[in-house]
């Protein structure tokens, strides 16, 4: 009864909303001027069906035509929002949010049984996608910073997932191992968030719903470009303190040196002590005790800071092979490079995060969890169309996109 209630509301709604869209409007009887200054004419009346919310309506507009230019529009579309499409912006909204939260698939059933609204997975699919695109240049908007409070440390932490992607996309992109095709694509997330204060341990807190994320597959330039205009939106400016979080990826550092000359760089701890525990898995694969020991030790190592010990741990190894001894020295040169930024006892004296955790979370649950599913293949710029939308609905932001993306069609 409840949802045959609401199908007959929704009846009554659509009936009403039809009228009021083919009511006259003064925009649509004021001239109509092609690009090179020829005013155009109305050349007939044209019937659009529209899906809304509240179902399907017909809409008549005036079809203008450009007898020079020999080209026609439709104006009433432009300010309706619906040139190009038969979808309203409420469905496009709503089409958007469940194809970023859900397989599209998934989507079809959510949206019929939650709002009756029936539409197929390659409609959520294309819809998601071209909303998707605004909300890309939605996250390199150029918005004034915000005011921050005195005292504050701004975090930007930044870290790589692969993404699963068709074949097509892979090409001429090296896998991780050389004999083997590349399978995914490295989406770059980027988290920037606040902190006041520290707990009666001394340990820094992060405040809370301060976190805000952008992210896509592509270049180490172009998200560097993502990365600082969100960074410079939440005022980084004006930070007492801001700090710089990843791994020991070499396209972080480059970046951050290049985009945030004067933060304070932190190395995750996390992983300074995963490269402890490779080392030793390598060195003592026969014997899980010494294993354990030396790993132990070399982490205790890292919590003081004392980088040294590290290193001296490491040359004393006896390499067997020819793959220990690159390994070894590889790692060596990972821990004098990064020397500066594994300070940790420094760090967290001064109340400091010390690792990367927000991001690593981030990529599980702004990417991982929606595209990485068991059987799915992307292509680069439905990735890109996900993550966007992914990055303003976990960001909070998404009502502010969709003021930013009305505000961009009434500029137009």
């Amino acid at each position: 009864m409840e949802f045959a209630v609401r199908d007959a509301v929704h009846h009554v709604g659509a009936l009403l909303f039809e009228q009021i869209l083919n009511a006259e409007d003064e925009r649509e009887s004021a001239p109509v001027f092609c690009p090179l200054g020829h005013r155009l004419h109305v050349h007939q009346i044209r019937t659009k069906q529209l899906l809304t919310i509240l179902g399907r309506v017909h809409i008549r507009r005036r079809y203008y035509y450009d007898e020079h230019c020999r080209q026609g529009r439709c104006r009433k579309d432009e300010f309706l929002d619906i040139a190009g499409t038969s979808f309203s912006p409420g469905i496009r909204r709503m089409v958007a949010r469940v194809g970023a939260s859900r397989p599209f698939g998934d989507g079809v059933a959510d949206l019929h049984e939650l709002s009756g609204v029936s539409v197929s997975t390659k409609e959520i699919e294309r819809l998601a996608e071209a909303v998707g695109k605004d909300a890309e240049s939605f996250m390199l908007r150029d918005q004034p910073a915000e005011e921050l409070t005195e005292g504050l440390t701004v975090y930007v932490e930044m870290d790589g997932t692969g993404v699963p992607v068709v074949s097509k996309e892979t090409e001429g992109h090296q896998g991780k191992h050389p004999e083997k095709p590349a399978m995914t694509r490295e989406a770059k997330l980027g988290s920037v968030f606040t902190q006041t204060t520290v707990n009666e341990k001394g340990e820094a807190v992060r405040d809370e719903r301060t976190t805000t994320y952008v992210g896509a597959i592509t270049t180490a330039e172009k998200f560097g470009e993502m990365i600082e205009t969100e960074a410079h939106r939440r005022g980084i400016e004006g930070a007492s303190r801001t700090v710089i979080l990843g791994d020991g990826a070499l396209w972080i550092w480059n970046l951050a040196a290049d985009r945030f000359p004067k933060a304070i760089q932190i190395v995750d701890l996390y992983h300074a002590c995963e490269h402890c525990w490779n080392i030793a898995k390598l060195f003592y694969a026969n014997d899980e005790v010494k294993q354990t020991r030396w790993a132990e030790e070399r982490c205790e190592d890292l919590e003081k800071g004392d980088i040294a010990s590290v290193v001296e741990a490491l040359q004393r190894l006896n390499p067997r092979t020819e793959e220990e001894e690159k390994t070894r020295d590889r790692e060596i040169g990972y821990y004098l490079k990064n020397a500066s930024r594994m300070r940790y006892n420094v760090f967290r004296e001064k109340g400091l995060f010390v690792g990367s955790g927000v991001c690593e979370a981030g990529c599980k649950t702004v990417i991982g969890r929606r595209l990485k599913q068991s059987g799915m293949y992307w292509t680069v710029r439905g990735a890109n169309s996900i993550i966007a939308l992914r990055c303003c609905l976990l960001s909070n932001q998404w009502e502010e996109f969709w003021e930013y993306r009305a505000e961009l069609r009434a500029a137009a």
